[in-house]
């Protein structure tokens, strides 16, 4: 392939801040990668890192160090030759190494994040995902892919059923899976540690058309049925006006039914040898 093919063009950027009002989400793209990081509200004890907040300074750490892995890559080791685990793990390393450096050798009260990080190669489109961002992929023909790995909460779900409301007991256990993430016993994240990158659903899929990433709290769109399923997400944000108008329309549906909004972003690519323009939009606070 030609090498403006392994290289992703954006089509729209749509972010919204959730009522936290803290931007804990990023998203970017290098090169043949692209990416969506949601940081993790913070549940345990704070370290402090300079950010807005501990999980909004790995979200752009993170961001930052995938786009300097990119980069460092070429020429010396072209990114069609290595795999998106290894971009992954690399990037982490840098996290690692910052993270070492401002908050020592603490692990389980360092920030975490659900990742999801597609790389362009010459067989089509390898996407890595971490926890519970989502990537849709419309292929040649009209045929999409979803590419999900885990909710963030589902073991706690699945350990413990609740048939109503247990705030207090749901807090705790909350708090013991966060403890427990990136351990034999828990779910792997992106955080610190490069091995994270081992424990990752990945899936190589043919050559893309149009690739979304998006955060779970943009996902909401779907999970309350704004949307029916991945194709007509898709669909929906495929244009930036159309992703500004879906966003709205999340957030108006989410204060009428009293639900908390989460950060929210919605990065669209495509390779770029397509010929499409490009729009990025942040959308003011609620």
């Amino acid at each position: 392939m030609a090498p403006e093919s392994l290289n992703w063009k954006i089509r729209a950027r749509v972010q919204s801040e959730g009522d936290a009002h803290v931007m804990e989400d990023t998203c970017g793209f290098a090169g043949p990668a692209a990416w969506v990081i949601d940081g993790a509200t913070s549940l345990l004890e704070p370290l402090g890192l300079p950010g807005a907040s501990d999980p909004s300074w790995l979200a752009q750490t993170l961001s930052i160090a995938l786009t300097e892995v990119v980069a460092e890559s070429e020429p010396a080791a072209p990114m069609s030759e290595s795999g998106v685990r290894a971009l992954l793990a690399a990037a982490l390393q840098k996290v690692d190494d910052g993270g070492r450096r401002s908050v020592g050798e603490e692990r389980v009260r360092f920030p975490s994040a659900a990742v999801s990080v597609a790389r362009l190669n010459d067989g089509g489109v390898e996407v890595l995902s971490l926890a519970d961002c989502h990537v849709a992929v419309r292929l040649a023909g009209g045929g999409i892919e979803h590419v999900f790995s885990e909710l963030a909460d589902s073991r706690i779900h699945a350990a413990v059923p609740t048939t109503g409301p247990d705030p207090v007991g749901l807090r705790v256990r909350q708090i013991a899976d966060r403890e427990r993430r990136n351990t034999a016993d828990g779910l792997w994240v992106a955080r610190r540690e490069p091995a994270a990158a081992d424990h990752a659903y990945v899936v190589q899929l043919p050559r893309p058309e149009l690739m979304v990433m998006a955060s779970d709290g943009a996902w909401r769109a779907v999970d309350l049925g704004l949307m029916s399923d991945a194709g007509e997400f898709l669909e929906a944000v495929s244009t930036p006006v159309g992703a500004l108008e879906l966003m709205h329309r999340l957030r108006a549906h989410q204060r009428a039914i009293g639900e908390v909004a989460d950060d929210a972003t919605v990065l669209v690519v495509e390779p770029a040898d397509q010929d499409q323009d490009a729009t990025r939009v942040q959308l003011p606070r609620r």
